[in-house]
Protein backbone atom coordinates (compact mmCIF):
# COMPACT_ATOMS: atom_id res chain seq x y z
CA UNK A 1 0.00 0.00 0.00
CA UNK A 2 2.06 3.28 -0.92
CA UNK A 3 0.78 6.12 1.36
CA UNK A 4 0.72 8.53 -2.06
CA UNK A 5 0.52 6.53 -6.14
CA UNK A 6 2.00 9.58 -7.49
CA UNK A 7 5.46 9.33 -5.39
CA UNK A 8 6.56 7.06 -8.24
CA UNK A 9 6.07 9.89 -10.43
CA UNK A 10 9.29 11.73 -12.29
CA UNK A 11 8.03 15.05 -11.58
CA UNK A 12 7.91 14.41 -7.71
CA UNK A 13 11.60 12.79 -8.20
CA UNK A 14 12.85 15.87 -9.64
CA UNK A 15 11.56 18.23 -8.09
CA UNK A 16 13.32 16.31 -4.49
CA UNK A 17 16.85 16.44 -6.73
CA UNK A 18 16.12 19.96 -7.09
CA UNK A 19 15.16 21.05 -3.26
CA UNK A 20 17.60 18.62 -2.02
CA UNK A 21 20.30 20.09 -3.98
CA UNK A 22 19.43 23.62 -3.56
CA UNK A 23 18.96 22.88 0.17
CA UNK A 24 22.53 21.00 0.67
CA UNK A 25 24.32 24.11 -0.71
CA UNK A 26 22.98 26.55 0.76
CA UNK A 27 23.15 24.82 3.70
CA UNK A 28 27.31 24.87 3.04
CA UNK A 29 27.03 28.09 1.85
CA UNK A 30 27.54 27.87 -1.22
CA UNK A 31 26.72 30.91 -3.37
CA UNK A 32 24.46 31.07 -6.18
CA UNK A 33 23.06 27.66 -4.39
CA UNK A 34 19.32 27.71 -6.07
CA UNK A 35 20.88 28.67 -9.29
CA UNK A 36 22.66 25.23 -9.22
CA UNK A 37 19.74 23.04 -8.10
CA UNK A 38 17.73 24.84 -10.81
CA UNK A 39 20.91 23.94 -13.04
CA UNK A 40 21.19 20.27 -12.11
CA UNK A 41 17.02 19.68 -12.04
CA UNK A 42 17.78 20.71 -15.56
CA UNK A 43 19.96 18.34 -16.45
CA UNK A 44 18.41 15.66 -15.01
CA UNK A 45 14.97 16.25 -16.47
CA UNK A 46 16.80 16.27 -20.03
CA UNK A 47 18.52 12.63 -19.05
CA UNK A 48 14.97 11.11 -17.69
CA UNK A 49 13.16 12.90 -21.12
CA UNK A 50 16.12 11.26 -23.46
CA UNK A 51 15.56 8.36 -21.35
CA UNK A 52 11.88 7.59 -21.94
CA UNK A 53 11.38 6.14 -24.98
CA UNK A 54 14.11 3.49 -24.30
CA UNK A 55 12.58 2.39 -20.81
CA UNK A 56 10.95 -0.88 -20.72
CA UNK A 57 7.47 -0.99 -22.07
CA UNK A 58 6.27 -1.75 -18.53
CA UNK A 59 8.02 1.09 -16.81
CA UNK A 60 7.21 3.70 -19.65
CA UNK A 61 3.17 3.08 -19.93
CA UNK A 62 2.93 3.03 -15.90
CA UNK A 63 0.22 5.86 -15.33
CA UNK A 64 2.63 7.58 -12.93
CA UNK A 65 5.12 8.48 -16.03
CA UNK A 66 2.54 8.39 -19.12
CA UNK A 67 0.82 11.09 -17.17
CA UNK A 68 3.45 12.90 -15.52
CA UNK A 69 4.35 16.57 -16.79
CA UNK A 70 7.91 15.17 -17.95
CA UNK A 71 6.08 13.46 -20.64
CA UNK A 72 3.38 15.47 -21.76
CA UNK A 73 5.09 18.96 -21.10
CA UNK A 74 8.63 18.47 -21.06
CA UNK A 75 10.21 19.53 -24.43
CA UNK A 76 13.60 20.44 -25.52
CA UNK A 77 14.40 23.47 -26.96
CA UNK A 78 14.93 23.68 -30.08
CA UNK A 79 17.69 26.09 -29.98
CA UNK A 80 19.64 28.31 -27.29
CA UNK A 81 19.23 31.58 -29.02
CA UNK A 82 16.43 33.33 -31.06
CA UNK A 83 15.97 36.78 -31.93
CA UNK A 84 12.99 38.27 -29.44
CA UNK A 85 9.52 38.86 -30.75
CA UNK A 86 8.02 42.19 -32.76
CA UNK A 87 6.58 44.72 -30.45
CA UNK A 88 4.60 45.89 -33.63
CA UNK A 89 1.61 43.97 -32.72
CA UNK A 90 1.17 44.74 -28.83
CA UNK A 91 3.25 48.13 -28.77
CA UNK A 92 0.43 50.90 -27.77
CA UNK A 93 -2.55 48.39 -28.58
CA UNK A 94 -4.75 49.53 -25.57
CA UNK A 95 -8.48 50.01 -25.84
CA UNK A 96 -8.60 52.80 -22.75
CA UNK A 97 -12.04 53.38 -24.02
CA UNK A 98 -13.33 50.62 -23.55
CA UNK A 99 -11.33 49.78 -20.55
CA UNK A 100 -13.45 52.78 -18.98
CA UNK A 101 -17.29 51.46 -19.76
CA UNK A 102 -19.30 50.49 -16.85
CA UNK A 103 -18.94 47.53 -18.25
CA UNK A 104 -15.55 46.83 -17.72
CA UNK A 105 -15.30 49.15 -14.84
CA UNK A 106 -15.64 46.11 -11.98
CA UNK A 107 -12.61 44.72 -13.72
CA UNK A 108 -10.35 47.55 -13.29
CA UNK A 109 -10.93 47.72 -9.97
CA UNK A 110 -10.22 44.12 -9.27
CA UNK A 111 -7.06 44.16 -11.23
CA UNK A 112 -6.03 47.48 -9.69
CA UNK A 113 -6.56 46.21 -6.13
CA UNK A 114 -4.72 42.44 -6.57
CA UNK A 115 -2.06 44.66 -7.93
CA UNK A 116 -1.73 46.88 -4.73
CA UNK A 117 -2.09 44.21 -2.27
CA UNK A 118 0.37 42.15 -4.28
CA UNK A 119 3.02 44.55 -4.34
CA UNK A 120 2.22 45.51 -0.85
CA UNK A 121 2.54 41.94 0.09
CA UNK A 122 5.41 41.06 -1.51
CA UNK A 123 7.11 44.32 -0.64
CA UNK A 124 6.84 43.51 2.79
CA UNK A 125 7.79 40.03 2.33
CA UNK A 126 11.26 40.89 0.48
CA UNK A 127 11.99 43.91 2.82
CA UNK A 128 11.59 42.01 5.57
CA UNK A 129 13.87 39.07 4.95
CA UNK A 130 16.48 41.60 4.00
CA UNK A 131 16.39 43.51 6.95
CA UNK A 132 15.19 46.63 5.91
CA UNK A 133 12.00 47.15 7.82
CA UNK A 134 12.40 49.71 10.64
CA UNK A 135 9.53 49.47 13.44
CA UNK A 136 7.35 47.39 11.10
CA UNK A 137 7.62 50.12 8.43
CA UNK A 138 9.12 49.87 5.14
CA UNK A 139 11.20 53.14 4.51
CA UNK A 140 10.96 54.83 1.45
CA UNK A 141 7.56 52.62 0.53
CA UNK A 142 6.19 55.34 -1.57
CA UNK A 143 9.20 55.42 -3.93
CA UNK A 144 8.70 51.43 -4.15
CA UNK A 145 5.14 51.64 -5.25
CA UNK A 146 5.88 54.31 -7.87
CA UNK A 147 8.13 52.05 -9.02
CA UNK A 148 6.49 49.50 -9.40
CA UNK A 149 3.54 51.60 -10.46
CA UNK A 150 5.56 52.73 -13.36
CA UNK A 151 6.74 49.52 -14.10
CA UNK A 152 2.89 48.20 -14.61
CA UNK A 153 1.94 51.36 -16.90
CA UNK A 154 5.16 50.40 -18.94
CA UNK A 155 4.39 46.90 -19.36
CA UNK A 156 0.48 47.69 -20.55
CA UNK A 157 2.10 49.82 -23.31
CA UNK A 158 4.39 47.65 -24.24
CA UNK A 159 2.01 44.44 -24.22
CA UNK A 160 2.99 42.01 -21.81
CA UNK A 161 1.33 40.27 -18.56
CA UNK A 162 2.03 42.81 -15.36
CA UNK A 163 5.03 43.69 -14.79
CA UNK A 164 5.09 43.86 -10.67
CA UNK A 165 7.13 43.08 -7.42
CA UNK A 166 7.15 39.46 -7.56
CA UNK A 167 8.29 37.19 -4.67
CA UNK A 168 10.76 35.30 -6.28
CA UNK A 169 12.76 38.19 -5.88
CA UNK A 170 13.53 37.35 -2.25
CA UNK A 171 16.28 34.70 -4.22
CA UNK A 172 18.05 37.27 -5.19
CA UNK A 173 18.02 38.86 -1.18
CA UNK A 174 18.64 35.10 0.20
CA UNK A 175 22.01 35.58 -2.79
CA UNK A 176 23.00 38.73 -1.40
CA UNK A 177 21.34 41.36 -3.20
CA UNK A 178 20.63 44.69 -0.97
CA UNK A 179 21.13 47.39 -3.07
CA UNK A 180 19.38 49.03 -6.43
CA UNK A 181 22.75 47.94 -7.95
CA UNK A 182 21.27 44.30 -7.59
CA UNK A 183 18.00 45.69 -9.38
CA UNK A 184 20.40 47.10 -12.41
CA UNK A 185 21.93 44.00 -13.07
CA UNK A 186 19.29 41.85 -13.23
CA UNK A 187 17.45 43.99 -15.29
CA UNK A 188 20.79 43.62 -18.02
CA UNK A 189 20.33 39.92 -17.43
CA UNK A 190 16.59 40.36 -18.21
CA UNK A 191 17.48 41.85 -21.68
CA UNK A 192 20.29 39.53 -22.44
CA UNK A 193 17.85 36.57 -21.38
CA UNK A 194 15.65 37.95 -24.08
CA UNK A 195 18.09 36.09 -26.67
CA UNK A 196 18.12 32.63 -24.91
CA UNK A 197 14.15 32.63 -24.46
CA UNK A 198 13.98 29.04 -26.43
CA UNK A 199 16.21 27.44 -23.23
CA UNK A 200 14.27 29.68 -20.61
CA UNK A 201 11.05 28.62 -21.76
CA UNK A 202 12.45 24.90 -22.23
CA UNK A 203 13.05 25.12 -18.06
CA UNK A 204 10.03 27.84 -16.74
CA UNK A 205 7.47 25.46 -18.74
CA UNK A 206 7.94 23.11 -16.41
CA UNK A 207 6.73 23.67 -13.11
CA UNK A 208 9.32 20.88 -10.96
CA UNK A 209 12.38 22.35 -12.20
CA UNK A 210 11.79 26.12 -11.08
CA UNK A 211 9.18 24.87 -8.17
CA UNK A 212 12.55 23.69 -5.70
CA UNK A 213 14.00 27.27 -5.45
CA UNK A 214 10.12 29.08 -4.37
CA UNK A 215 10.46 25.93 -1.52
CA UNK A 216 13.38 27.03 -0.45
CA UNK A 217 12.89 30.58 -0.53
CA UNK A 218 9.63 30.35 1.16
CA UNK A 219 11.30 28.05 3.98
CA UNK A 220 13.66 31.21 4.63
CA UNK A 221 11.18 33.85 5.23
CA UNK A 222 9.64 31.58 7.32
CA UNK A 223 11.92 32.73 9.64
CA UNK A 224 10.01 36.01 9.95
CA UNK A 225 7.18 33.90 11.61
CA UNK A 226 8.93 33.42 14.58
CA UNK A 227 8.47 37.56 15.39
CA UNK A 228 4.71 37.17 15.20
CA UNK A 229 3.27 37.51 19.01
CA UNK A 230 1.68 33.92 18.74
CA UNK A 231 0.21 34.42 22.43
CA UNK A 232 -2.11 37.39 21.34
CA UNK A 233 -4.59 35.84 19.35
CA UNK A 234 -5.71 38.95 18.02
CA UNK A 235 -2.45 39.31 16.39
CA UNK A 236 -1.46 35.32 15.76
CA UNK A 237 -4.89 34.11 14.11
CA UNK A 238 -4.97 37.01 11.48
CA UNK A 239 -1.43 36.30 10.56
CA UNK A 240 -2.13 32.72 10.51
CA UNK A 241 -5.12 33.23 8.16
CA UNK A 242 -2.48 35.54 5.95
CA UNK A 243 0.01 32.49 5.59
CA UNK A 244 -2.46 29.62 4.85
CA UNK A 245 -4.74 32.04 3.18
CA UNK A 246 -2.21 33.02 0.56
CA UNK A 247 -1.42 29.73 -1.04
CA UNK A 248 -5.32 28.01 -0.52
CA UNK A 249 -6.47 31.24 -2.68
CA UNK A 250 -3.40 30.92 -4.68
CA UNK A 251 -3.74 34.97 -3.99
CA UNK A 252 -1.65 37.06 -2.31
CA UNK A 253 -4.03 39.92 -2.76
CA UNK A 254 -7.20 37.51 -1.38
CA UNK A 255 -4.37 35.66 1.44
CA UNK A 256 -3.83 39.70 2.71
CA UNK A 257 -7.58 40.38 2.80
CA UNK A 258 -8.31 37.46 5.04
CA UNK A 259 -6.32 38.66 7.48
CA UNK A 260 -7.63 42.26 7.34
CA UNK A 261 -10.89 41.51 7.79
CA UNK A 262 -10.72 38.82 10.22
CA UNK A 263 -7.90 41.11 12.03
CA UNK A 264 -10.67 44.27 12.57
CA UNK A 265 -13.41 41.85 13.15
CA UNK A 266 -11.43 39.82 16.29
CA UNK A 267 -9.86 43.54 17.73
CA UNK A 268 -13.60 45.09 17.66
CA UNK A 269 -15.13 42.18 19.56
CA UNK A 270 -12.55 41.94 21.78
CA UNK A 271 -12.65 44.80 23.34
CA UNK A 272 -9.46 46.10 22.55
CA UNK A 273 -10.89 48.15 18.89
CA UNK A 274 -8.70 51.64 20.27
CA UNK A 275 -5.95 49.67 19.01
CA UNK A 276 -6.05 49.86 15.57
CA UNK A 277 -7.23 53.02 13.51
CA UNK A 278 -10.37 53.43 11.88
CA UNK A 279 -8.79 53.13 8.60
CA UNK A 280 -8.40 49.64 8.86
CA UNK A 281 -11.78 49.01 9.66
CA UNK A 282 -12.72 51.38 7.19
CA UNK A 283 -10.65 48.64 5.10
CA UNK A 284 -12.03 45.99 6.30
CA UNK A 285 -15.52 47.05 4.87
CA UNK A 286 -14.41 47.68 1.69
CA UNK A 287 -12.54 44.02 1.44
CA UNK A 288 -16.19 42.81 2.58
CA UNK A 289 -17.64 44.41 -0.14
CA UNK A 290 -15.01 43.28 -2.68
CA UNK A 291 -15.48 39.53 -1.44
CA UNK A 292 -19.04 39.70 -1.86
CA UNK A 293 -20.12 41.80 -4.82
CA UNK A 294 -16.74 41.16 -6.91
CA UNK A 295 -14.54 38.35 -6.44
CA UNK A 296 -17.24 36.20 -5.93
CA UNK A 297 -18.56 36.48 -9.35
CA UNK A 298 -14.81 36.14 -10.89
CA UNK A 299 -15.72 32.30 -9.30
Amino acid sequence: MKLNTHFASPDLILFFVGMLTTAILHARRVRGSILWGIIAATVLACLLKFALPHMPAGMSSARDVSESMLNTRFEFAEGLVALPPSLGPTFLKMDVAHALTPTMLPFVFVFLFMLTFDAIGTLIGVCEQAGFMRDNRLPRAKQAMVSDAIGTVAGAALGTSTVTSFIESAAGVEAGGRTGLTGLVVAALFLVALFFSPLIAMIGAYPPITAPALTIVGAMMMQNVAKIEWKDYTESIPAFLIIIGIPLSYSIADGLALGFISYAIIKAFSGRSREISWLTYALGVVLVLYFVFVRSRMG
